[in-house]
């Protein structure tokens, strides 16, 4: 299992376009229903953006990046960011009730 939490700042002025993008990726998510991948966005008032997710084996990543539309969201993502994204390996530690479907 891979965890991993990525951050980032958009300009003021982009961030409900990086937002209409992420959602199409939800929505072809829930389109397609891969098996393998957990995924969820949350965006916070001043335009930062974190990313939380988690893949059984590295062959599931591609169950988000091989999407169209997280290929439309990665086009032109370095113009939209105020602060570019970092990337973190996480560990649950422990949750309740916060991601269970």
């Amino acid at each position: 299992m891979k965890r991993q939490l990525i951050r980032y700042k958009m300009k003021p002025e982009r961030a409900d376009e990086n937002e209409r993008l992420i959602q199409a990726v939800f929505q072809e998510l829930r389109d397609k229903s891969p098996d393998g991948v957990r995924y969820m966005t949350l965006r916070s008032g001043d335009g930062t953006f974190i990313h939380l997710v988690e893949t059984q084996t590295d062959a599931h990543s591609d169950s988000i990046t091989g999407l169209a539309t997280f290929k439309a969201f990665q086009s032109g993502f370095g113009d939209r960011c105020s602060e570019p994204p970092q990337r973190d390996e996480m560990a649950v530690i422990g949750s309740y009730r916060m991601l269970d479907a």
